[in-house]
């Protein structure tokens, strides 16, 4: 095929403002990734697109397996809470209240498309 560009696991994007942490998930538009390593703003960096990832999640909040995930944009810290942050994907392992972080299955498809 003449027109595929790349596989769309791992992309090169510009870190946003306060750049990326290696790890962390972060809103490209409405794109939701996982930084492979830091970068300052505006300089380039790998992010993975999907997968399981251990993330940040809200404190006192519980997550059952499967239960809808999203991310809060200014923390990049997940939630169960919808509202204004962008679903990121779902939980692969129940998260008790008392835990720093949840295992999430990075949504496959585009946010908000």
């Amino acid at each position: 095929m003449k027109n595929f560009i790349q596989p769309g696991e791992a992309l090169e994007l510009t870190a946003p403002a306060g750049g990326v942490v290696a790890g962390k998930a972060y809103a490209i538009g409405v794109l939701i990734v996982v930084a492979q390593a830091a970068a300052a703003v505006g300089v380039k960096f790998i992010g993975s697109t999907g997968g399981v990832y251990e993330l940040s999640k809200t404190a006192a909040q519980a997550y059952t397996e499967g239960q809808q995930l999203y991310l809060i944009v200014a923390t990049s810290v997940v939630t169960s809470t919808a509202g204004a942050n962008l679903p990121c994907g779902v939980a692969v392992v129940a998260a008790l209240a008392a835990d720093t972080t949840a295992k999430v299955l990075l949504s496959s498809s585009i946010q908000g498309a």
